[in-house]
């Protein structure tokens, strides 16, 4: 199969309240891997992204299941990436009548899966040549001369 006839998963998760820096960097180690690689390395991380980056990869491989026929553990993440969403500003009152501005980012996260891409199977022998004993007429290969190292140099005392 080509690039072209590969099929591909996508779920995408929208407005999710997570600053876009923090969740790229928890997409990043995802990127690549199959899906079990995928949850298991998403489920030891740490950060607060994590389990919506999870989410979102759980709904790929459920999508690629139920509308492609695939089977949800052979799939790899072929991309995975964050984009910004709107900010939602808010105010916070400060000491003598002032404002303090808050903002709160959103952020969309998008995750394609795709099948991995099989090695061709190898031609089984011919039958004509693996009964005659080809090998055993096929011309005898010498071996390349070895190399000779070049003599050190004698070092000629100056006395």
């Amino acid at each position: 199969m080509s690039a072209a006839e590969r099929q591909e998963v996508k779920a995408v998760a929208k407005w999710v309240h997570a600053s876009p820096r923090k969740a790229r960097l928890v997409v990043e180690h995802i990127r690549g891997r199959s899906v079990p690689e995928a949850r298991t390395v998403l489920a030891f991380t740490q950060r607060a992204a994590a389990r919506d980056v999870a989410k979102v990869l759980s709904s790929a491989v459920a999508n690629a299941e139920a509308n492609h026929n695939l089977v949800g553990d052979e799939l790899i993440v072929a991309a995975a990436y964050v984009d910004e969403g709107p900010v939602l500003k808010r105010w916070r009152a400060r000491a003598r009548g002032r404002a303090a501005r808050i903002q709160k980012p959103t952020c969309h996260i998008t995750i394609k899966l795709v099948e991995p891409e099989r090695a061709p199977e190898p031609a089984p022998p011919r039958e004509d040549r693996a009964d005659t004993g080809a090998e055993a007429e096929a011309p005898n290969k010498k071996a390349a001369p070895k190399r000779k190292t070049p003599a050190k140099k004698k070092k000629e005392a100056t006395t």
